[in-house]
């Protein structure tokens, strides 16, 4: 799984469609379906191109909120935390924080939204003792595809306007 700033096309989106082209020892060039070879035809050229597809899924952006929550933590253990995952992941948009809870933001790259949210369930888990994050249990997700993302900020009910990009108390 690839991950990507929005904007960036996603990876493995156009379908492409190989041909195989076989000959035997004898091909001369000449494409020519027979040949008369001591008054007897025979087949030279080797088999048709066959037209083998190479199987990509397209991959999407999807825009994530995770939100976390668990006892009081001091706040500089939870900015700094928060700080080395941003450091960690590079793709996080923003965290807003608290003694007791944060909210993180950021995109996703992934074939569909079962594997963004799986990407997503695992990402405090996974940095919990290299960014030495609280032990807090992850109390929401949201994951949406980036025309819905996109949508709501247009009609404006989307999330609610994020702090500028960074780490940021609520």
């Amino acid at each position: 799984m690839r991950r990507a700033r929005p904007g960036a096309p996603p990876g493995g989106t156009g379908g492409r469609t190989l041909t195989s082209v076989g000959a035997d020892a004898g091909f001369d060039g000449n494409r020519s379906a027979d040949r008369t070879v001591d008054g007897a035809t025979d087949r030279t050229t080797g088999p048709e191109p066959v037209g083998v597809k190479e199987e990509r899924t397209q991959s999407k952006l999807w825009h994530i909120t995770l939100s976390v929550s668990g006892t009081e933590t001091p706040l500089r253990e939870v900015r700094r935390g928060l700080e080395q995952l941003a450091h960690d992941h590079p793709f996080l948009l923003t965290s807003r924080y608290a003694n007791d809870h944060a909210e993180i933001r950021y995109w996703e790259e992934a074939r569909d939204l079962h594997d963004a949210a799986a990407v997503a369930l695992r990402l405090w888990g996974e940095h919990r003792s290299s960014a030495k994050l609280p032990p807090w249990e992850i109390v929401g997700l949201e994951v949406i595809d980036r025309e819905t993302y996109h949508q709501r900020i247009a009609e404006g009910y989307g999330p609610p306007p994020a702090a500028p990009v960074g780490v940021h108390p609520y």
